[in-house]
């Protein structure tokens, strides 16, 4: 499983599509070259090297040594020649290995920065995070940085047109029940698309915050988040969108895949509900919601997304609460007089 995993970044088109994801590039380059005072004289160790830019930014934001660290064969078809194209060799060491089996040179110090671009969809599938904090704890010196240093995952409700409305016509012909069928298929599994922001129905809640230095793999194993959000547009709520953003230290660098920023290659990952939890909603209607991203059993590098209505009824809500119920109207209200008393 391990090997096919590194096999498919073998193929340079992944490479390509990662390269010409502008945000993506100039997030890193951004938070590389905007922060030499970080970087100057400091060993760095890239994880999942790839191609090798992201350690040729780290040698020209002025470290003295960068190890590339690269599972597959690309750290000697491709980042090699980088290194060497960009007269970076003297300061990066491009080497062929799993993390995991990595082992610094004798009498070697431990390093500096960790710097990866290990995120997945909806941020954690690939499961390379799990290497990235295994880095952490064998290679990076203390008080020393990872970049990306936290990272956020928000979740909203949405309206899923590109599965739902945009069936009842198609060249004059009404495809519902092939619409329905599609769904039924796509149901599986989560849609990584590119939502339309006017399809939010809430520009989102935090689901899950971490900071890289302090989490642990096995809290990566299930995340569970409960909430009753206010839908802040009327609409069609077909599904759960979700994203991811992370920051980096030193100058607020952040790179965010949210349907509200420049598009990515991440896209955004959306839960679709089955038919009949659909519902057309007005605005500040309560959306009573758990959602789970566990491990897969089957696949370590997968997760499986799951997400409960609930009944916003018997569901605790937030202090205050913005929503149309009789009750939060009512706290709303008590707590505007309490401010102005």
């Amino acid at each position: 499983m391990a090997n096919a995993y590194f096999d498919e970044y073998e193929n340079l088109e992944i490479h390509e599509l990662m390269l010409k994801d502008r945000p993506r590039q100039e997030a890193y380059y951004n938070a590389i070259l905007g922060n030499k005072d970080l970087f100057k004289d400091k060993i760095v160790m890239d994880v999942g090297a790839g191609t090798g830019i992201l350690s040729a930014f780290c040698a020209k934001a002025g470290a003295r040594l960068v190890y590339a660290v690269e599972a597959s064969n690309v750290a000697t078809k491709v980042a090699l020649d980088l290194i060497e194209e960009n007269g970076l060799t003297s300061v990066v060491k491009v080497i062929q290995s799993r993390v995991e089996e990595f082992v610094l040179p004798a009498e070697a110090e431990k390093v500096d920065i960790i710097v990866s671009e290990w995120m997945g969809f909806y941020l954690l599938h690939e499961g390379m995070l799990d290497s990235v904090l295994l880095a952490r704890d064998r290679f990076l010196k203390a008080g020393g940085l990872l970049f990306p240093s936290e990272c956020t995952i928000f979740v909203a409700p949405c309206s899923v047109p590109s599965l739902f409305d945009d069936w009842h016509n198609v060249d004059g012909i009404k495809m519902d029940t092939f619409a329905r069928k599609l769904r039924t298929q796509k149901s599986s599994r989560p849609e990584i698309t590119h939502l339309n922001p006017q399809d939010l129905l809430h520009e989102g809640v935090v689901f899950h915050w971490m900071n890289l230095l302090d989490v642990e793999a096995s809290d990566l194993d299930s995340i569970q988040f409960k909430e009753v959000i206010t839908a802040q547009k009327a609409g069609n709520h077909q599904g759960f969108c979700i994203w991811f953003d992370v920051r980096f230290p030193g100058e607020d660098f952040i790179l965010s895949t949210s349907p509200l920023s420049t598009p990515t290659h991440w896209k955004q990952c959306v839960v679709v509900l089955p038919e009949e939890s659909c519902e057309n909603l007005e605005e500040k209607s309560p959306i009573a919601f758990q959602i789970t991203m566990k491990r897969s059993a089957a696949d370590m590098r997968k997760y499986n997304l799951e997400v409960d209505l609930l009944d916003p009824n018997t569901e605790e809500h937030p202090v205050p609460c913005s929503c149309h119920m009789t009750k939060c109207i009512l706290t709303e209200a008590h707590l505007k007089m309490m401010d102005t008393s």
